[in-house]
């Protein structure tokens, strides 16, 4: 039992892991204690109510979102417990400001130690619906995929060279049962998901660990469109942000849903027999309307949402 924080936990299920950092004094403060942790999709829904559980934990804490008025306004929020919030508004879908965002930071503060992908875009519509819309994928592979790969990339040398970082991805139950009408949103992020598992197995000897959360459906303004939706059970933002903490305390490799679990085994089993399943799931739900679409900085873990 004389491993550090976190080493054992980490192979076991999140409920065990919990258990066993509880028996060690694993607490969020002593995880984000003298730790800088940038969350993207900072301004509202999970990324705040992660961030304001980190800045009152004692983590120095770097709000990054389009609307900086929001991220004053989380920051103010931590500031009143007598934490540490930076705020850096930067469009994560524009690599260029990608770019400028990761000089920044690393000029003002030297680096990252905990990286928080949390920022996301979803998209709810149907290949039919697609043939003319190919920016729809460009959008979410931008977003989802393509910027939290430039951050890594950005603040990994920096991880290495002190031996110590972790990768926190927000990503979606969706990745385990590949919703109909979700093909952008999905596929964007099964790739940060597939991009996490090879650069784990190529860092884990460096101390950099990757966590990937498979998130279910998270009541956020992003689902709101989608009336159906209301009726469903989901997780509160708030909900969702003691994940993002309790993944930071206990580093685990994979945090997932029992549903998503079991639907991704039937798949590798039968995948004819869960294809013809998502089929009738597509056959029984409506189209939603051609409307609009822009990126949202609070990320809908289950993909439920235009």
């Amino acid at each position: 039992m004389n491993l550090p924080l976190g080493v054992g936990e980490r192979h076991l299920p999140l409920a065990l892991a919990e258990r066993i950092g509880g028996l060690r004094g694993a607490t969020l403060e002593r995880a984000v204690e003298g730790r800088t942790v940038l969350v993207t999709g900072a301004s509202s829904g999970i990324g705040a109510a992660a961030a304001l559980q980190i800045g009152r934990a004692g983590g120095n804490v770097l709000l990054v979102a389009r609307r900086e008025d929001r991220l004053g306004d989380v920051a103010a929020r931590i500031s009143e417990h007598r934490g540490s919030a930076s705020v850096y508004p930067a469009d994560l879908a524009d690599a260029a400001d990608v770019d400028r965002l990761s000089a920044e930071v690393l000029a003002r503060h030297g680096g990252v130690d905990i990286l928080v992908n949390n920022a996301g875009h979803s998209i709810r519509r149907s290949l039919t619906r697609s043939y003319d819309r190919i920016h729809d994928f460009e959008l979410t592979i931008d977003l989802n995929y393509l910027a939290p790969v430039r951050l890594v990339l950005a603040f990994l040398p920096g991880m290495r060279a002190r031996g110590f970082g972790h990768v926190v991805n927000v990503s979606s139950a969706s990745v385990q049962i590949r919703t109909p009408r979700f093909a952008a949103y999905t596929a964007s992020k099964a790739a940060l998901d597939a991009f996490s598992d090879c650069a784990a197995a190529e860092l884990v000897g460096d101390g950099i660990r990757f966590t990937t959360i498979s998130m279910p459906l998270v009541r956020t303004p992003m689902i709101e469109p989608t009336a159906m939706y209301a009726s469903f059970p989901a997780l509160s933002p708030e909900q969702a942000g003691d994940r993002v903490c309790k993944a930071i305390i206990h580093r685990p490799r994979r945090i997932g849903t029992p549903y998503g679990v079991l639907v991704g085994t039937i798949d590798a089993v039968d995948p004819v027999a869960m294809e013809a399943l998502r089929n009738r799931g597509y056959r029984m739900f409506p189209e939603s309307g051609d409307g609009p679409e822009s990126p949202s900085e609070a990320p809908n873990p289950e993909p439920t949402a235009e």
